[in-house]
């Protein structure tokens, strides 16, 4: 397999592993289940695009086409990470307290109107801004030791654009 793909996958691996024991020292409570969800901090989304990229550009150069690639699509994964699935779960809280208001509206309860203001989402979602900068922090980090780790492995075709 390429080794891009080594060094992006145990990027996302170690990011979602991350997760855990980040979120046992803000909460006090250790939850397995963060290394299958998406959100938290460090963002894996950030991680394996940056570590990708990363790699990319000291293992072929910035001035290749592979370079400019992963950049642009690595930096529109990070901006739907933190900007478009982030406003996404904030709809789907307004989503689920229409379903409890039906809920209501079925059995007859009287139900007052209350506005609430969108909370943190506990699903985890999308990602806050440092979440995704953290993720990109440790991805650039990861792509670096993958280059270095794997430089003596290198063996490359001028004439071929893969990595054996």
């Amino acid at each position: 397999m390429n080794k891009g793909v080594y060094v992006a996958l145990t990027s996302i691996g170690l990011a979602q592993f991350l997760k855990i024991p980040i979120h046992y020292v803000k909460t006090k409570k250790w939850d397995n289940r963060l290394f299958l969800q998406t959100g938290g901090m460090p963002s894996s989304h950030s991680a394996g695009v940056s570590s990708l990229t990363t790699f990319i550009a000291l293992r072929r150069g910035v001035p290749t086409i592979d370079f400019a690639l992963s950049l642009v699509y690595g930096l529109i994964v990070m901006y739907d990470a933190q900007g478009i699935r982030r406003q996404t779960g904030e709809l789907t809280l307004k989503v689920n307290d229409l379903g409890d208001l039906m809920e209501k509206l079925k059995t007859d309860e009287k139900v007052p109107f209350e506005e609430k203001q969108p909370k943190r989402l506990k699903e985890m979602l999308g990602h806050q801004p440092q979440e995704v900068v953290g993720g990109a922090i440790l991805g650039i980090a990861m792509g670096t030791l993958g280059h270095v780790l794997l430089k003596n492995d290198r063996k490359m075709s001028k004439n071929k654009v893969t990595w054996k």
